[in-house]
């Protein structure tokens, strides 16, 4: 297990200094399927094809956690962060803001799904490779 890969991308992606498909592309290449993130821990998971796990902490300082879901407010940070006007620290305050306690990439299923503290979820297809 590459946890040296893992540590590196988190650091990079939690300071700003990483885009979230050279992220994923980084992930995949050491057999990374899918992560979790937890903002009220301030951990992410990572699942391995063998069903091996890695956890890191993030170094962001925690955002309190907006007590109402908003879809629309978590697209919108989503987009930015696809067109990269903003960068993961930007991106992770507009998401608690938008009442997201955590999401789940799934690198290999293309997706990731965001949740609420109550259950909400927004699912979020990968866009179209250029």
């Amino acid at each position: 297990m590459d946890t040296k890969t893992m540590h590196e991308v988190t650091e990079q992606t939690d300071a700003g200094h990483m885009t979230f498909p050279q992220g994923v592309q980084q992930l995949m290449a050491v057999g990374v399927e899918s992560y979790l993130v937890d903002f009220a821990a301030g951990r992410k998971t990572h699942y391995l094809a063998n069903g091996e796990t890695h956890t890191e902490t993030m170094t962001l300082q925690p955002h309190p956690v907006a007590a109402e879901f908003s879809a629309e407010k978590i697209v919108d940070a989503i987009r930015a962060a696809q067109g990269d006007t903003i960068r993961y620290p930007e991106f992770v305050k507009r998401a608690t803001a938008a009442g997201v306690i955590g999401y789940w990439a799934f690198l290999t299923g293309r997706q990731v799904v965001y949740l609420g503290r109550r259950g909400e979820q927004h699912v979020e297809k990968f866009p179209a490779a250029n």
